[in-house]
């Protein structure tokens, strides 16, 4: 596991659909594809939407290498 704030710097991938007076935000990392949404209103800036989408995605990541590093056998 990797000590915080010793991360590479990741790009995302970040999309806005509006949906009446709410904006749903997807962040999806192209390396393993995972993706995440949330739902925030449109009175929110993209800044602040997608750096909550972002934040998401990140602890989905850590939690998914959490995961995978307590299995038994080999690991790569």
């Amino acid at each position: 596991m990797v000590p915080p704030g010793t991360e590479q710097q990741r790009s995302y991938l970040v999309e806005f659909k509006a949906i009446g007076s709410s904006v749903k935000v997807s962040a999806i990392d192209p390396v393993t594809l995972l993706e995440v949404s949330i739902v925030g209103p449109t009175t929110v800036s993209e800044a602040e939407l997608s750096r909550l989408a972002v934040r998401k995605l990140e602890y989905m990541l850590r939690k998914q290498a959490v995961r995978s590093d307590t299995r038994s056998g080999i690991k790569a």
